[in-house]
C-alpha cells in the first residue's frame, strides 16, 4: 500500500494532469491511495468568493464562482473530449451546492462559510482527475473524504477524530481496493458529525495523506512536487542550493520551526508514529531520486541548512520599575503573546529586559504594546531578517552576514541564529 499526494502545481494544466496519470501508470498492480489538492490557484480564487459573499457582495461572489466553473469545465472538456461523461453532472452538482451557500444570508462566523466554499476546490479537481484516469485506462474509485474524515467543528483548522476516522477507513476505504487498485480522494477537507464541510488548516493536503498513510499502515507516502526534493536552502533566495537525499523526521521539524517552507510538523507526526518513510519527489521527472524523510539517517552527510525569514521585528521589553525579568514576569509576557497568537521566532532574556524576534504584524504588535504598556516599556526595530544556519561550515555564516549589522545572536552545538539589520 502506497499513499501519493499531488498538489495544485501538478494539476495546473492539462499536460500536467496527463503527466500525473503517467506517473501512476508506472506503478502497475500496486494499491495506491491518491490525495489530490485543488487545481492551480483555485483555493485562492475560492477564498475571494467567500470574502465577497461574507461582505454581502453577492454579485461579485457569483461572478467569481462562475469563472471558476468555466475554468474547470474547460479543463474537463480538453481531458475528456465530450460532455457525455457523467463527471459533468457531478461537477454541476458541486457548483449548485456552492450557489445555495451564496444564496444564504451570512448568519454564522466567516470561518464556517469559508470552509463550505473553499472545500469545493478539492472536490472539483478529484472528480475531473478520476474521470480522466478511467478514460486513460487507470481504473480507479473516487472517494468523498468527507465520508471518512470525522472532525470537530473548528472551522479552518479542524482536528481529526482518530477513532471514528480509523473505523471509517476500515469500513469504507479498504473494501474499495477490491474494486480497483487506485483510490482518488481529496486533501485538506473533512466533515463534522453534522455533515458540515471543514478544512484542516495549513498544509492540510499533506496532512490528509499522512492520516491515510497512518491508518492504512502504508509502506510509504510520497509527495509529488515541482522540485527535485528538499533543498538545504530556498533556491529563490540562495544560489547553488544542494539537494538533500536523506533527512530525519526531527530535522525536518526543526527546519519548519525556524521558518523553512518544508513539510509541516503535523504531517510528520502520523508518519513518525508508525515509522512510515516520506518521499519528496518531482512530478516533472519521476526518475530523480528525490528526498526520503525517515527516523534515522547520517546527519554527518547533511550540508549546511540555511533558513532566512524576512520582514522581522526585534522587540525589547523592559520592566518599568526595573524589576528583574524573572519567571513570574516572563509568565505575564508569555501569556500576552499566547492571547494574541504571536509566535516568537527567537528570544533572549537579560536582567531587566526580554528581547524577541517576531514576524512583522502591525496590528498584533500594537495590541501587544497596549496590553503590556502599564508594566513594561517596549522598543522595537523593524525591517529585519532572521538568519538560521544549522551545521555551519567555516566562513559560511560570515559570508551570509556580510555588510550586515548583527543585532542579536544565539548559538548551540548545531544551530546559529542571527537577527540582521
Amino acid at each position: 500500500m502506497k499513499v501519493f499526494k499531488f498538489g495544485g502545481a501538478s494539476l495546473e494544466s492539462v499536460e500536467r494532469i496527463q503527466q500525473v496519470a503517467t506517473i501512476v501508470q508506472s506503478f502497475p498492480d500496486q494499491p495506491i491511495l491518491i490525495v489530490i489538492s485543488a487545481m492551480g490557484k483555485t483555493t485562492n480564487e475560492l477564498e475571494k468568493v467567500a470574502q465577497n459573499f461574507y461582505l454581502r457582495k453577492r454579485e461579485i461572489a457569483a461572478q467569481l464562482l462562475h469563472n471558476i466553473e468555466e475554468q474547470h469545465l474547460e479543463v474537463a472538456d480538453k481531458l475528456l473530449g465530450t460532455r457525455d461523461n457523467p463527471v459533468f453532472e457531478q461537477l454541476q452538482q458541486f457548483f449548485t451546492e456552492a450557489e445555495w451557500t451564496l444564496g444564504e444570508k451570512p448568519g454564522r462566523a466567516f470561518d464556517y462559510y469559508y470552509d463550505q466554499l473553499v472545500s469545493l476546490g478539492e472536490l472539483l479537481s478529484t472528480a475531473i482527475v478520476s474521470a480522466y484516469f478511467n478514460l486513460a485506462g487507470v481504473n480507479n474509485t473516487w472517494l468523498d473524504v468527507r465520508d471518512v474524515f470525522r472532525t470537530d467543528d473548528t472551522f479552518r483548522d479542524a482536528n481529526i477524530d482518530w477513532t471514528v476516522t480509523g473505523q471509517n477507513v476500515q469500513e469504507k476505504v479498504l473494501p474499495l481496493f477490491k474494486k480497483a487498485n487506485i483510490i482518488i480522494t481529496q486533501g485538506f477537507i473533512g466533515s463534522t458529525d453534522q455533515n458540515e464541510s471543514v478544512t484542516l488548516g495549513r498544509e492540510g493536503s499533506d496532512y490528509s495523506a499522512a492520516v491515510f498513510a497512518n491508518l492504512l499502515n502504508a509502506e510509504s507516502q510520497t509527495i509529488w512536487k515541482d522540485v527535485e526534493g528538499l533543498k538545504n536552502a530556498d533556491p529563490k533566495l540562495f544560489p547553488n542550493t544542494i539537494n538533500i537525499p536523506e533527512i530525519t523526521y526531527s530535522e525536518v521539524i526543526e527546519m519548519a520551526y525556524y521558518g523553512a517552507q518544508v513539510i509541516h510538523p503535523k504531517t510528520i507526526k502520523p508518519l513518525q508514529n508508525k515509522q512510515i518513510p516520506l518521499y519528496v519527489k518531482s512530478f516533472l521527472n519521476k526518475d530523480l531520486p528525490g528526498t526520503v524523510i525517515k527516523e534515522e539517517t547520517d546527519t554527518k552527510q547533511l550540508p549546511p541548512i540555511i533558513v532566512l525569514k524576512k520582514n522581522q521585528v526585534l522587540l525589547t521589553i523592559t520592566s518599568r520599575n526595573f524589576d528583574f525579568i524573572t519567571e513570574d514576569r516572563i509568565s505575564d509576557v508569555y501569556e500576552r503573546f499566547h492571547q494574541l497568537k504571536i509566535k516568537i521566532n527567537l528570544m533572549q532574556n537579560a536582567a531587566i529586559s526580554f528581547s524577541c524576534c517576531i514576524d512583522n504584524n502591525p496590528e498584533k504588535i500594537d495590541a501587544l504594546m497596549k496590553a503590556l504598556h502599564d508594566d513594561f516599556k517596549i522598543s522595537y526595530n523593524e525591517g529585519l531578517e532572521l538568519l538560521t544556519v544549522r551545521y555551519n561550515q567555516d566562513g559560511l555564516l560570515e559570508e551570509l552576514s556580510k555588510d550586515r549589522t548583527v543585532l542579536l545572536e544565539q548559538r548551540s552545538l548545531i544551530t546559529i541564529q542571527r537577527v540582521l539589520k
